[in-house]
């Protein structure tokens, strides 16, 4: 299964939902599935901190950008024509190519009358894959300081991380806050979308909106966390009731949890009554994907 651990809002606890659950599923000697950990957040990778992996692989990615041939060049303009990004411009005898616009599609070099244009590797950011806690699989990616485009490199990142036949081992795909390009290519491809929230105003509004973008844009089944449990007010609960979405697990607002947090330990070290906790979360997502799938193929389905 690839589940996408997502939040729409920023600092609702995704990280620590995604860490928590890969190490206690990975616990398990007999029958546990075989988990990979891939933190997405490549503008800020932190998963690292409380999963302390070995990285065993390094390796430079980036885009493919144009680089052009003035000798060759007739300054036709015809690479301009294409670009739908406006990366490249043709004024008078001078051609101009603005990277931080260009997406890499290769159209330019395709469509050029002259074959002028040929591609370079841009380097925009670093894959690091390794082993952590002994037996998870790890990768994240992180982008470079200064660089625009996080979605080439979260693409690459799960392309090389996530096994070829995920069915039976468990992916977690930590994804970034928010609700732009770089969560959706995240998300693109899971089984499954957990959205960790929390009970406030401001966690609902951000809420809709990932749900949005997972159900009705790409189509996947979401379930629900709702961290710092206790606070705030109910209107997560109720928009969860309205919609069909399942909440799978609640974590309190609870200062020990916190306090753990603050030192880099996760809570199923720290509190380890939560080792129990979390593997009931890992058994009601299974639960839950399979009637969906279920469901599904009736028509129905989570999300109204």
């Amino acid at each position: 299964m690839i589940l996408a651990i997502a939040s729409g809002k920023g600092g609702t606890g995704k990280t620590t939902v995604a860490v928590n659950l890969a190490l206690a599923v990975s616990s398990q000697k007999k029958g546990g599935a075989e988990v990979t950990f891939v933190d997405c957040d490549v503008e800020e990778p932190n998963a690292a901190l409380f999963l302390h992996p070995v990285i065993e692989q390094r390796r430079e990615v980036g885009l493919l950008v144009p680089e052009v041939d003035l000798g060759r060049c007739t300054y036709c303009g015809r690479c301009a024509e294409v670009c739908q990004y406006h990366a490249i411009a043709v004024v008078q005898r001078k051609v101009l190519f603005f990277s931080e616009l260009c997406h890499g599609c290769g159209s330019c070099t395709l469509n050029c009358p002259e074959k002028a244009i040929r591609e370079r590797l841009h380097v925009s950011g670093v894959i690091e894959q390794g082993i952590a806690q002994g037996t998870i699989r790890f990768a994240h990616g992180i982008l470079n300081i200064g660089e625009a485009m996080a979605t080439p490199i979260i693409r690459q990142l799960k392309r090389c991380a996530i096994p070829p036949d995920a069915s039976h081992s468990l992916v977690i795909l930590d994804a970034p806050p928010g609700t732009a390009c770089p969560v959706v290519e995240t998300m693109r491809g899971a089984d499954l979308v957990l959205m960790v929230t929390e009970p406030t105003p401001f966690g609902l509004h951000d809420l809709r909106l990932a749900v949005q973008v997972a159900y009705n844009e790409l189509r996947l089944p979401v379930a629900v966390v709702i961290n710092r449990d206790g606070v705030g007010d109910d209107g997560v609960d109720r928009y969860c009731q309205t919609q069909g979405i399942p909440i799978l697990m609640r974590i309190p607002l609870d200062r020990r949890i916190a306090e753990a947090y603050a030192e880099g330990r996760p809570i199923v070290e720290a509190l380890p009554d939560y080792q129990v906790r979390f593997l009931d979360l890992y058994q009601r997502i299974g639960e839950f994907s399979r009637e969906y799938r279920l469901e599904d193929k009736k028509g129905g389905g989570c999300c109204k």
